[in-house]
């Protein structure tokens, strides 16, 4: 009963709902999620799909762990070992905490001891762990405050714009002090972030390449590079550059990097269908979607990308040739469509989508009250929302949308005054922006659809 009440509960489980047997329910309800919590010590962080990471952080704590139980206990042989065990560890993996921690108790262990020249030398390991553990604090700061801004408000991220480089200049500083994988890692993705609001794709493309063959000549750490995230960006990188076919080939090869319980499958796999479809590869978008959709965990996304999934797939069903979608689904996709909100903050970056997917849906059905409906909505949406800068892709091409109404629905027509918006369209690139216009299909080929819907047929006035 996931939607029941807690004394809905109590009286399922117990017949009545009074109060001895609410606090009966509380303890069970303790003693479950306990249970539950014991077994977080089994999980199996080994599988090389999860975060790389992941897996030697967890022997340093359990190898912590089981340090101070034993030196609360006296245990001083067996806890220098394992200390130095740990430091082993985490100086492989530049976890500097850990470091700091484990130097910190075998100082105070040799002192206890009376162990002079292993305290000083600790001493001195602890010390310059301290000092590199500060600058990490502080590069962490940096890149925290920054991720916090982009992570708000489209204004809240042009405010920052402009202080970036000043930011990455600073972790420059703080990496080239440290010389850690921390340090180098957060000035990465700073650096990242920075080239992906200016929209500049290629050189994410050429940094993302850069560190992967950092890591394959061994000069970054490959118990702590995340590749998943590397590879993520490489593909978003070429989906956004307008390289598609050379983005879904990567991705082909990169998905089995991704283990599928994790919520970065169901990203990465967002942007494998895109991919396809700005490849013009509908079928094998259609195919990534029949996976995607056996996923046990599809269900339980967020409402949100659920709505995105049901999206792609509305676009994908309507491109491709008639024979391979039922006339059930054509009907489904048709209600679906029909029913979607013309503007909603929760699918900002797909409103676009959805009303020009409406007016396709139209335009096949040859219903000209309905077209010329969705063209003012759409013309209406142009006024409220796409006045920026980054968003003249849109702009175009809703302008050349009105262009059917112009040229009354003849395609040649249409096709031959298209051609100085349709040539200003291919030498805009996407935007930068993060919340911009997303094209599921892009609008260059849509623009063809829309043409070819033309030429099957013009709409015409339903009969009174």
């Amino acid at each position: 009963m996931p939607e029941a009440t807690q004394l809905q509960v109590v009286k399922a489980l117990y017949g009545k709902a009074t109060a001895p047997n609410v606090r009966a329910l509380q303890k069970l309800q303790s003693r479950v999620r306990s249970k539950l919590l014991n077994q977080l010590y089994f999980l199996d962080h080994s599988d090389p799909r999860h975060l790389v990471s992941r897996r030697y952080q967890m022997e340093c704590l359990d190898l912590m762990h089981k340090i101070n139980i034993l030196f609360a206990e006296g245990e001083y042989g067996l806890t220098e070992r394992l200390l130095q065990r740990c430091l082993r560890l985490a100086q492989a993996g530049e976890f500097t905490q850990y470091v700091v921690e484990c130097t910190r108790i075998l100082c105070t262990l040799y002192s206890q001891q009376r162990q002079v020249l292993p305290y000083q030398k600790t001493a001195k390991l602890l010390l310059k762990a301290q000092q590199v553990m500060a600058w990490e604090d502080e590069a962490e700061r940096i890149y925290s405050d920054t991720q916090l801004a982009l992570a708000r408000t489209v204004s809240s991220r042009r405010a920052v714009l402009p202080l970036l480089p000043d930011y990455i200049h600073q972790l420059e500083a703080l990496h080239k002090r440290a010389r850690t994988f921390a340090t180098y890692n957060y000035l990465y993705r700073l650096q990242l972030a920075y080239q992906e609001l200016q929209g500049n794709y290629r050189e994410i493309i050429k940094l993302t390449a850069t560190a992967a063959r950092r890591v394959r000549d061994g000069k970054l750490n490959e118990r702590r590079f995340d590749k998943r995230y590397n590879h993520f960006m490489s593909i978003y990188a070429y989906l956004r550059s307008r390289q598609p076919v050379q983005g879904l080939r990567l991705a082909e090869e990169y998905t089995r990097d991704f283990h599928p319980s994790s919520s970065n499958w169901f990203y990465f796999q967002e942007h494998h269908v895109l991919l396809a479809l700005h490849a013009q590869q509908y079928e094998r978008a259609q195919q990534l979607l029949v996976v995607i959709a056996k996923n046990p965990s599809y269900p339980i996304q967020r409402e949100a990308a659920l709505q995105r999934w049901d999206l792609y797939k509305s676009y994908i069903d309507f491109v491709l040739p008639p024979q391979r979608v039922t006339t059930a689904r054509q009907r489904q996709m048709a209600q679906w469509v029909l029913l979607l909100p013309e503007y909603s903050r929760d699918k900002r970056g797909h409103n676009v989508a959805i009303l020009v997917l409406q007016l396709l849906h139209f335009l096949r059905e040859h219903n000209l009250e309905a077209v010329l409906l969705r063209l003012e909505r759409l013309r209406k949406y142009q006024q409220r929302h796409l006045y920026e800068p980054t968003t003249l892709r849109s702009r175009l091409f809703l302008r050349l949308l009105q262009l059917i109404v112009e040229s009354n629905f003849d395609a040649a027509q249409a096709a031959e005054r298209s051609g100085v918006l349709l040539q200003q369209l291919r030498d805009t690139p996407p935007p930068g922006e993060a919340f911009a216009e997303v094209e599921i299909i892009p609008y260059e080929h849509l623009w063809e659809l829309v043409l070819e819907l033309l030429r099957t047929g013009v709409p015409v006035a339903n009969e009174a």
